[in-house]
């Protein structure tokens, strides 16, 4: 049933030129996406706004630190290792399960998604999009990306619960954010929903 969904949607790469080159260009260029994104959010919002990409980062960086743990205890091989698939981007013949990709871009839409909405829905939809791309390219089966979203929501969920003993460190990078020479010294403390 895995292959059968993967099969279902690799099929249409290569068919059309755009549709190929919106799924490369997702596929490779989303996480820098996601960093501009949130480098935008934090040089134009409040200190709530940077507390949310703060946590946001680490949700992110925790998904891809359990993508790494359980591809130690388990390996699954990429699709174009064991079945005939269109490629549209190289790759290594690493672990398929999870997306490190994917792991990623949710970590980070899932946890902005839980502090500042407006950013978070935007965040979710290329979140989505970083997934169906990694299947279309055919770098990963849809267990690899519906496995990396579990992983994503686990992340941020300990992000989450760890809030208050996290809260001096976001505390203390906040603090010295506002003592470099160009940061502005009237700063907004104001909370955003």
């Amino acid at each position: 049933m895995n292959y059968d969904l993967f099969h279902m949607i690799n099929q249409w790469a290569g068919h059309y030129s755009w549709l190929d080159t919106i799924m490369k260009f997702i596929t490779q260029f989303a996480l820098p996406l996601f960093a501009v994104i949130l480098l935008i959010i934090w040089l134009t919002g409040n200190s709530y706004s940077k507390r949310s990409v703060l946590y946001a980062g680490i949700s992110g960086i925790l998904a891809l630190v359990l993508n790494i743990i359980i591809s130690k205890f388990y390996f699954e091989p990429r699709p174009f290792v064991t079945h005939h698939v269109h490629m549209l981007l190289p790759h290594a013949k690493d672990a398929s399960f999870p997306s490190d990709h994917t792991s990623g871009a949710f970590g980070l839409a899932i946890a902005m998604l839980m502090y500042k909405r407006k950013w978070g829905y935007p965040m979710l939809v290329l979140a989505v999009l970083t997934g169906f791309s990694r299947i279309f390219v055919g770098h990963h089966y849809p267990g690899d990306v519906l496995g990396s979203i579990g992983v994503a929501i686990i992340s941020s969920w300990i992000v989450l619960l760890c809030r208050k003993p996290l809260e001096p460190i976001i505390r203390l990078i906040l603090s010295l954010y506002d003592k470099l020479p160009f940061v502005p010294a009237n700063r907004e403390r104001e909370v955003n929903k």
